[in-house]
């Protein structure tokens, strides 16, 4: 493909246009100027990275810098004339207060598919274009089918249009890179490796690339700054059957005694060299293992173009980094107690102070955080606190800002959604509270939540069960008043590395069995758009279960990982079984045995009270 020469910029700024609407409009000016140049009908821009990840470095966030749109995931599609962004539920709020909708129309990711509009607004023999560094495999493939349906060419850009306009485009991460402690990971890298050369050769394949970097930095216990919340560096590997491995990363950024481990475990080279390497591993038959969704779809093309088979396969890392090892399930254990502790320290400040109404959303978040930095062991959150009082709790993936921070009011719920990252566990935990006294309704629908996710706390179930299977349990007391809610009910969680991991889930949607060293989310909840939302979570570890007198099968079970109290205030008891009743009473028991020591000394009495038996 021929190299593509920078356009110059002719969409400038006149004198006096200085708003964020007006920068934003001149730069879609000045990226449809460099498509027309190009002949480009539509331009396809993801909000992923060359690492397919949910969070990105300032350089790589083009959405953002295009459209305004600041959220997790979306994409946009920039027409001659028209433009749209997708989203997915989370999002449908933020979007509209975030981009202006004259310029990009916004769109349901999955009811309204950007296919869909790439059939309604392409033309049969026009140019879709799109980076195939930032695309995965498998995205690319619906692309390519869309532009078939329509008759259209499909263009893999050698550079993203966006970095070709982006004048003042930060520079890429540079911080140090650290090694994880075999303390913390629990296993050497040398012996993951050779487990993934075992895979290999089930597969009988030659190499894998891996391009999700939370992978490589497991494999190589190495972590890293490069995104927020998310202690990753980004980085490339490729593993042979035989042969060393090769680890994409710049030199520069590793300390000696590192660059020497590492170097006996891996040839080091700049990423640049990537694409060098990737041809040279490529020669006609040979079976190349690539997993669809984490490798971007360039990686691909040279192999196709150097005649070698590509295997899709899943990323041999996934699994074995879901299922925690002795020394991460210890670890995550200690993190979610000293979490615990520094949330309890927080809901007590909260009880005191909230009733006054001289707290907000962005007051209590940022109180949060100092109560976990009192830890001496926080390293960053695990992602942007949730903080979400009244109607605001009513959006499951509310996007505080200065401009949109509520006070707490009495009579209202109050949700925080926040957690930490530490070098021994990641953390995640949701509790809804009342300030002042709930309503009739808010106590019903706060106890159905609670079903839901003591249902699935208590749960023993045979081995070989997804999360498919049992997402119903948290669901089913809201359905029988006639209520659900629209978001997974858990997610799989790292060792220090992303909050949010695969592949294991508890959804609908989820077909992945559930292995004992799984850490899960435990999250049903509920929203009245308007009025008040409601969440509680608690981490699981997927456990081995005793034996059961007269069964049949081996059975699995769940370890509560998370210690902190739930709010009595808003518990209809009348709704709760005896069992239900013992399990809450039981809970708030071992939160009261393990946090009293931990807590401050004036939170002490506060936890007391909170944790008092309902019975």
């Amino acid at each position: 493909m021929a190299k593509i020469k920078t356009a110059k910029s002719k969409a400038k700024l006149k004198p006096g246009l200085t708003s964020k609407a007006q920068l934003l409009k001149s730069r879609l000016a000045e990226l449809r100027a460099l498509m027309r140049k190009r002949k480009i009908a539509a331009f396809v821009l993801p909000r992923q990275d060359e690492y397919q990840g949910e969070y990105v470095a300032a350089y790589a966030e083009r959405l953002k810098w295009l459209t305004g749109f600041g959220g997790s995931w979306g994409a946009a599609i920039i027409g001659k004339t028209k433009a749209a962004i997708f989203v997915d539920g989370r999002y449908t709020i933020q979007v509209r207060e975030q981009v202006d909708v004259k310029n990009f129309a916004p769109h349901h990711l999955i009811d309204e598919p950007p296919a869909n509009w790439l059939k309604e607004n392409v033309k049969r023999k026009e140019v879709i274009a799109f980076d195939p560094r930032v695309t995965s495999i498998a995205d690319a493939r619906i692309l390519a089918k869309t532009a078939e349906e329509i008759g259209a060419k499909l263009l893999a850009l050698p550079r993203n249009l966006v970095d070709e306009i982006w004048k003042d485009q930060p520079a890429r991460p540079s911080n140090p890179v650290v090694a994880h402690s075999m303390a913390y990971a629990g296993k050497p890298a040398q012996r993951k490796l050779k487990d993934v050369q075992v895979q290999l050769e089930k597969q009988n394949c030659v190499a894998t690339m891996l391009g999700d970097p939370a992978s490589v930095n497991w494999l190589f216990n190495i972590r890293g700054s490069d995104v927020p919340y998310t202690p990753l560096v980004q980085c490339y590997a490729i593993v042979k059957t035989k042969g060393r491995a090769k680890l994409f990363i710049d030199p520069v950024r590793l300390k000696p005694a590192l660059k020497a481990d590492l170097k006996s475990l891996a040839d080091i080279l700049h990423p640049k060299f990537l694409d060098k390497e990737i041809a040279a591993l490529g020669r006609k038959g040979a079976r190349i293992a690539l997993d669809g969704s984490s490798v971007p779809e360039n990686v691909n093309q040279i192999l196709q173009r150097r005649k070698a088979t590509v295997v899709e396969a899943k990323d041999p890392c996934t699994l074995p980094k879901a299922t925690k090892n002795s020394v991460e399930q210890e670890g995550a254990r200690e993190a979610q107690l000293r979490d615990g502790a520094a949330l309890s320290n927080f809901l007590c400040w909260l009880a005191h102070d909230a009733a006054g109404g001289g707290v907000n959303e962005m007051g209590a978040a940022a109180k949060l955080r100092i109560c976990r930095e009192a830890t001496g062991k926080l390293q960053d959150l695990s992602f942007e606190t949730i903080s979400a009082s009244g109607p605001n709790a009513a959006i499951p993936h509310y996007h505080l800002t200065q401009d949109s921070a509520r006070n707490l009011k009495a009579g209202e719920i109050f949700l925080i959604d926040s957690g930490g990252q530490y070098l021994d566990g990641t953390t995640d935990v949701t509790r809804t509270v009342i300030v002042g006294d709930p309503t009739d309704e808010m106590k019903d629908r706060f106890t159905r939540v609670l079903k839901g996710m003591i249902a699935i706390s208590r749960l023993r179930f045979p081995k070989g069960t997804t999360g498919a299977h049992i997402d119903v349990l948290a669901r089913e007391s809201l359905w029988r008043a006639g209520f659900d809610f629209d978001h997974g009910t858990g997610h799989g969680v790292g060792s220090y590395l992303s909050v949010h991991e695969g592949p294991q889930r508890i959804s609908k949607a989820s077909h992945v069995k559930l292995e004992p060293g799984m850490i899960i989310s435990n999250e049903p909840g509920y929203y009245k758009a308007g009025h008040f939302g409601i969440r509680i979570e608690n981490l699981l570890l997927v456990s081995e279960a005793s034996s059961i007198a007269g069964g049949e099968r081996d059975m699995l079970g769940f370890e509560t990982l998370t210690l902190a109290p739930i709010d009595r205030k808003l518990i209809d008891t009348s709704l709760m079984t005896r069992d239900e009743l013992h399990w809450l009473d039981d809970y708030h028991a071992q939160v009261l045995l393990e946090l009293s020591p931990l807590v401050e000394p004036e939170s002490r009495g506060w936890l007391t009270e909170a944790c008092a038996s309902l019975r």
